[in-house]
């Protein structure tokens, strides 16, 4: 819990660290800036995405400390990061893809709300490149190491796997409804694929799984906001009167 905890904590203050010095620069003339005024500035943006790939590294390693005792037990076998006979790697990218479209078709029935995370996307190219990299890297597999890995494994223990089930999943999706708010579609999503992939650690006792399934997720997302300008254009010339919010929205499901 307490690596949890960190986690969260760190996540939020490793990048207003980062984003510190440059703020101090840059306003320094003034009271201080909103937070409206913040979200436009486009090198502050960027160097609070920076700060998340920080934050994902200081986690890993905190993770890496807390399941090996400092190299006494291995990081792998510890975690569960192993096939089962019965979950392979076809069976886990073809789940992904299928939790992707449920997601992609969830969010066009429900959401299209801007959310806070979109607006950071939406900056620069750069901030959405450098989330676009972090979807597909580090955050699939620091969520998968804190969230399914230690957390479920504990509470599993302590209270049996229904309980671990449930708050891990809840847990999950509490903290992304803070950044999706209040895009019911993208939470809604985020819910789904929390309870899919906790009940698939319960299921096979394996994190792999896991891991693979929110890559392939992640890396579909990062593949749609790398070509995300050629998919607009594409989209804005076919129907310039309506672009669907329900595509920005499916950017940030990670």
């Amino acid at each position: 819990m307490l690596t949890w905890f960190s986690s969260v904590v760190l996540i939020i203050i490793i990048p207003q660290l980062c984003a510190l010095p440059y703020v101090a620069l840059r306003y320094r003339d003034s009271i201080g800036p909103t937070k409206e005024a913040l979200l436009s500035d486009k090198t502050f943006v960027l160097i609070l995405v920076i700060g998340l790939f920080v934050a994902h590294l200081v986690t890993l390693a905190l993770a890496w400390a807390v399941v090996t005792r400092f190299r006494k037990f291995p990081f792998r076998e510890t975690l569960g990061l192993s096939w089962p006979s019965s979950f392979g790697p076809w069976k886990s990218t073809g789940l992904a893809i299928l939790l992707f479209v449920m997601a992609m078709l969830i969010v066009w029935k429900f959401g299209g709300q801007e959310t806070d995370l979109e607006r950071i996307l939406r900056s620069s190219r750069a901030a959405a490149l450098v989330v676009a990299f972090l979807a597909a890297t580090t955050a699939p597999l620091v969520e998968e190491v804190v969230y399914r890995g230690l957390l479920y494994s504990a509470l599993q223990r302590l209270a049996g796997p229904i309980t671990a089930v449930i708050v891990v999943t809840s847990l999950f999706a509490g903290l992304h409804v803070l950044q999706y708010w209040p895009d019911a579609g993208a939470i809604t999503s985020i819910s789904l694929l929390s309870l899919v992939l906790t009940g698939i650690r319960a299921r096979t006792g394996r994190l792999l799984p896991c891991y693979i399934i929110h890559l392939v997720f992640n890396g579909i997302q990062s593949v749609i906001i790398v070509l995300d300008p050629y998919i607009r254009a594409a989209y804005e010339s076919s129907r310039p009167d309506a672009v669907p919010g329900a595509i920005h929205s499916l950017f940030h499901l990670f």
